[in-house]
């Protein structure tokens, strides 16, 4: 049997193949439609490509606020929820927020063994309290502001 490692080369070796293809071919029609060509690794749907739009000044506070008071976002490059999420915070706001990636590289996938993530996004305030799944910046912003949290 091969190691994890060489299987996931693989894979991503036959994506991107897949990929090249069909952009080749125009297999793709409209802007939209060319957002999602890869599948993402262990039939997790579609890899999102889609840019992220302008953040606001709103977007961006608050991803400095979840940055300063301890918490972490953990997600996958090829995760359409993460991509969502950060969506919400828009381009600019999605750089600046505390984002941990979990299936890049071993050091990751490790980092997110110990903090116990089961699914993405996960969400982890210091003080070890969770949010699993898509949050809406209102449910980030009440999160901060518990007294659980801070």
């Amino acid at each position: 049997m091969a190691p994890i490692g060489s299987l996931r080369s693989g894979l991503l070796i036959a994506l991107s193949t897949v990929l090249l293809s069909v952009v080749s071919t125009g297999g793709s029609s409209g802007a939209r439609g060319a957002a999602f060509l890869q599948e993402a690794p262990g039939g997790h749907g579609a890899i999102p490509t889609d840019p992220l739009p302008p953040s606001n000044p709103g977007q961006k506070a608050l991803s400095l606020e979840l940055k300063a008071k301890g918490a972490l976002f953990y997600g996958a490059w090829w995760c359409p929820a993460c991509h969502k999420q950060k969506e919400l915070f828009g381009e600019a706001g999605s750089t600046t927020l505390p984002y941990v990636e979990c299936d890049k590289t071993e050091a990751g996938r490790q980092r997110c063994k110990a903090a116990e993530i089961k699914a993405y996004p996960t969400w982890v305030m210091k003080d070890k309290s969770r949010l699993v799944g898509v949050q809406s910046l209102e449910e980030l912003k009440t999160w901060l502001d518990s007294p659980g949290s801070n």
